[in-house]
């Protein structure tokens, strides 16, 4: 089918974890997606990559730097691309660039982009060494 958008990927580095829409109960009292609500996404894309890599349970330890760069808004189509920047012994440094494209444009946005640490856990939830081939 030509002259119908597809999906088109909007970075060079990165898969796409999530993609979702902003709905009206993420909104706060200005009628923005809460920042939390966008935070809470691009954790869930960095746990599922997290869990790929680890093969297994994580937690989130630390997010680095974070700064909202416009706001979402209700409708906006959300995408959360995770890349990972490092492994240590049971750490990973997952890295997740967020962009927003309204819904009736074809042009997206970044809106955000954090690291998210991880630390992978045993059934005890202990630290484990991430598995690796």
């Amino acid at each position: 089918m030509t002259g119908y958008p597809i999906s088109t990927k909007q970075q060079e580095d990165g898969v796409m974890a999530i993609r979702t829409i902003a709905m009206p109960a993420d909104t706060n009292p200005a009628g923005d997606i809460f920042g939390g609500w966008l935070m809470s996404q691009m954790d869930l894309a960095a746990g599922n990559l997290a869990s790929r890599v680890s093969r297994g349970r994580g937690a989130t330890v630390a997010v680095e730097a974070m700064q909202f760069l416009r706001p979402v808004k209700v409708g906006d189509e959300v995408t959360l691309y995770a890349s990972l920047k490092k492994v240590g012994r049971s750490s990973m440094t997952i890295h997740i660039d967020a962009w927003a494209r309204s819904r009736f444009n074809e042009e997206s946005a970044r809106v955000t982009q954090a690291d998210f640490i991880f630390v992978a856990l045993d059934e005890d939830g202990n630290p484990r060494a991430v598995q690796q081939d």
